[in-house]
């Protein structure tokens, strides 16, 4: 796939400015709102254009994916990518992934917070930071805890070593794009009883209306890369 990196960073300027004037229009500083990236399906030229002109946040769904890329960083010499897990993870990936994230998003069970844990722990990285996923709106066919078990987790995971609780996820239904805004902010107010500082919330269509509810981390794909590609090598 050939990549237009004018392109891609004249798109990331505007999607930056764009934050900027959500946070001041939620009268918050805008350096309190982290743009990660979503390179998934991209090639690591897209990320590489984005790092040349100091971006460090990039965000994956897939966990071979996310693993080419950062080897082929680390090849590259790019040793200060933060790499964000964004997708479903299974307990049996956690092992080839653990060792390039700096945070895990989409956590949403005690046994998955151990796996991860366990493989910090064996392979001395020190607690890796991560967030559990709600299921904001009980969708049925979502991953994520249910909003009446997200305590009784969050107390299991606050207490497993290697971990580093950090925040909350949430993917508001997306046949419901008019109630976004109202799932964001349940989960800042279930967030903030709970005494999170992180909020990864919002996405292309809707981070506007995440960041007025305290969005601290918003992810963005195809506003930036255009649409995604066929999954290939990276």
């Amino acid at each position: 796939m050939t990549v237009n990196a004018s392109v891609i960073v004249e798109r990331y300027r505007k999607i930056v400015e764009r934050i900027a004037e959500a946070a001041r229009a939620a009268k918050r500083d805008p350096a309190g709102v982290r743009l990660v990236a979503v390179s998934k399906t991209h090639p690591y030229a897209a990320v590489r254009a984005l790092y040349d002109v100091g971006h460090r946040d990039f965000g994956e769904n897939y966990v071979q994916e996310l693993v080419e890329k950062a080897e082929a960083a680390r090849a590259d010499g790019l040793t200060d990518i933060r790499w964000h897990f964004i997708g479903h993870l299974q307990t049996n990936k956690v092992k080839v992934l653990v060792p390039h994230a700096a945070m895990i998003h989409g956590v949403d069970s005690a046994k998955l917070a151990e796996e991860i844990a366990k493989r910090a722990e064996a392979a001395n990285l020190g607690k890796i930071p991560i967030l559990l996923e709600v299921n904001v709106d009980g969708q049925e066919s979502k991953s994520g805890v249910q909003i009446s078990e997200l305590r009784n987790l969050a107390a299991s995971v606050s207490r497993i070593g290697g971990v580093d609780l950090q925040g909350l996820m949430c993917i508001p239904d997306p046949n419901r794009p008019a109630g976004a805004r109202e799932a964001f902010r349940r989960v800042a107010v279930l967030g903030a009883d709970l005494g999170m500082r992180e909020f990864s919330m919002g996405m292309t269509a809707d981070f506007f209306d995440a960041i007025a509810e305290g969005a601290t981390l918003v992810r963005v794909g195809t506003a930036i890369f255009g649409e995604r590609s066929p999954r290939e090598k990276f």
